[in-house]
């Protein structure tokens, strides 16, 4: 597990990259410590104790040079809104980096990983996928939204392999679920995703009869962020443990070990 601790970042750049799907880039000494893809942030939206807790965010993307991080999130809430209305310049209290990230420190170059993402859990593949080229492994995509005018990161996925795009409705891309388009990418190695539970326990049905080697990222409502609450645990398939913390456990388990 990396380090984890409480800085503040200033916030560099925001923008609407897709209905309701916002962009923030922050910098501060804090990124140094965000070199683990499929780690998570807990910021802090705005000074005052409503809302109370902090909300956890995927990171997208880092700068190490710059200590320069972006994170993508979608405004759902009071938390999400009033970040997304956290003017540039602005200090944010920032906690992490926080949980297991995706495990990639043993793939060789050669090797050919398979990326699948729903909505906002496409932006921390971004991040993962820049890691594993620079590592020599082959990178492709399979990223699924609603609709057209919900689809972010397409362009910069493509900067790293191929990538193929959903959507539910038919508005772009291919008509359908990521599942569907499984049959278009041969012989990969491993597999990495993160999305809606619908589509991970999907994935999880795929391939529970063969011995794939495969990590899911799950999103969840959380409350410390650190373990501590048990706000966030999830089901297991251990003989051990029952369950375990998505905060400080995951949010990455190995493709067989939740029970979804």
């Amino acid at each position: 597990m990396g380090k984890s601790r409480k800085g503040i970042l200033t916030i560099v750049h925001k923008e609407e990259i897709a209905e309701g799907i916002i962009r923030v880039e922050l910098v501060g000494e804090l990124v140094k410590e965000m070199d683990e893809p499929g780690q998570f942030i807990h910021i802090r939206p705005g000074m005052g104790i409503d809302p109370f807790l902090r909300r956890p965010i995927s990171i997208c993307d880092v700068n190490l040079e710059e200590n320069k991080l972006t994170i993508i999130f979608r405004v759902e809430g009071k938390g999400t809104q009033l970040l997304a209305e956290t003017p540039v310049g602005t200090e944010v209290d920032v906690l992490g980096p926080l949980g297991q990230g995706f495990p990639i420190h043993h793939r060789q170059s050669g090797d050919h990983a398979l990326l699948v993402g729903g909505g906002v859990g496409v932006p921390p593949l971004l991040y993962l996928a820049k890691k594993l080229v620079r590592q020599g492994v082959k990178v492709t995509s399979i990223i699924g939204f609603g609709e057209k005018n919900q689809v972010f990161l397409e362009d910069e996925l493509a900067f790293l392999g191929t990538v193929y795009v959903t959507t539910i409705d038919g508005s772009y891309g291919y008509q359908g679920l990521v599942t569907d388009l499984f049959p278009q990418v041969k012989k990969w190695n491993v597999l990495y995703s993160c999305g809606p539970i619908p589509m991970l326990k999907a994935i999880q049905h795929l391939f529970k009869e063969e011995e794939k080697e495969g990590y899911l990222s799950l999103e969840q409502r959380m409350g410390c962020g650190v373990g501590a609450c048990l706000a966030c645990v999830c089901q297991v398939n251990s003989s051990e443990k029952k369950y375990k913390k998505i905060c400080s456990d995951g949010p990455v388990f190995a493709l067989e070990e939740v029970a979804l």
